[in-house]
């Protein structure tokens, strides 16, 4: 027996573990989970019979082309099936981006705070993350993130709303950052919210790539939809990126349940719209509760709330937890808050008013 070890990847020593939400302990004091921008609804109408159907197959390779689906996308948003790509979920598509763009020597630009698998995905490739700072009231610093483009930059993530703040970049100030990007960056406008958006001058990112060829648009089932648990996400790209994509794909990785649920999910547009309005007014319900408590709540355009608490991130996470909920501390920044059960939302609020008398 030897006590040496195979050798792996130096840069993999540095790598920080991508951080789920933790989920209510079955004997704990929480009962709500609002620790992972989930959906609280069940699928919806013609979901699940299509999946169950779909599983009877599973002793079968799923359609490595995603054929189906890639068909449907491309009705549902215009576009060509050429530029279309799927991966398991848009953050699986994400790291696809990275290998597809960046190797060592490279640079990657997104905001910072924004979705934590930026920078796990662009180390795993060998590149440097190039976190830029938010702006005083949380959003994208796009005129900082401009100035940090140099000869090495090849990828840039615009989460629009942004993940953990809500924040979202509008028309003018985003088409203004895009044309000072040089053509062969590619910007990628991470859009997983996007139905949550109310706000008419939040641009439609497919809008914007149709005559930009270094601009591609991330989109998953994940959140509005409900399909967490299945792993489905798509990207609309210009030919070369698309094609990218496809080779960088872990074959077979999007399974054949995840496809013919993905597919019920666009048929059933009405009730996802009933449903994602339900939770805006919840998100509604809860940002006014929170600013009459006196927090300091970023206008969110997701399906959660911010608090930016410092120091004080974990001691009212544990706060939320013994009232009954967990949400998701990002120490030392804050804690971000998914909108779940009218219920959750409820014991929430109490906590953090609860919490707030303590300051």
């Amino acid at each position: 027996m030897t006590d040496k070890t195979p050798k792996l990847r130096p840069v993999l020593d540095s790598v920080p573990s991508y951080k789920p939400g933790r989920p209510a302990a079955a004997d704990g004091p929480a009962a709500y989970k609002l620790s992972s921008n989930e959906n609280p609804y069940p699928p919806l109408p013609g979901v699940m019979e299509r999946a169950i159907a779909a599983a009877a197959e599973f002793n079968r390779y799923p359609d490595l082309t995603c054929a189906g689906l890639l068909a449907e996308l491309s009705d549902r948003f215009d576009v060509p099936i050429s530029h279309l790509a799927t991966g398991t979920g848009s953050v699986g598509i994400a790291q696809q981006l990275v290998q597809s763009t960046s190797g060592p020597g490279d640079e990657v630009i997104f905001a910072w705070r924004s979705f934590e698998a930026y920078p796990i995905v662009t180390q795993i490739a060998g590149a440097t993350p190039v976190p830029v700072p938010l702006t005083e009231d949380e959003g994208h610093d796009l005129e900082a993130m401009a100035a940090a483009i140099t000869d090495r930059t090849r990828l840039i993530f615009v989460c629009n709303p942004n993940n953990p703040t809500g924040t979202v970049v509008r028309r003018a100030e985003l088409e203004a950052f895009l044309d000072r990007v040089p053509s062969d960056i590619l910007v990628v406008l991470d859009e997983a919210y996007r139905e949550f958006i109310r706000d008419e001058d939040v641009p439609d990112g497919i809008d914007l790539y149709r005559d930009r060829p270094n601009v591609c648009v991330l989109r998953t089932f994940s959140k509005a939809y409900g399909l967490a648990g299945l792993r489905v996400g798509f990207a609309v790209a210009h030919d070369p990126v698309a094609a990218a994509l496809r080779k960088t794909a872990v074959p077979f990785g999007v399974t054949q349940i995840s496809q013919e649920a993905a597919i019920a999910s666009l048929r059933s547009e009405e009730a996802l719209a009933e449903r994602v309005a339900a939770l805006v007014e919840e998100r509604t319900r809860v940002v006014e509760g929170l600013v009459g408590q006196g927090w300091t709540v970023p206008e969110s355009h997701a399906n959660f709330v911010w608090l930016r608490m410092g120091e004080r991130t974990a001691d009212f996470a544990a706060a939320c937890e013994r009232g009954g909920v967990i949400v998701r501390p990002f120490a030392p920044d804050g804690v971000r808050i998914t909108i779940g059960e009218t219920e959750a939302n409820t014991l929430f609020l109490k906590a953090a008013e609860e919490f707030r008398k303590q300051l």
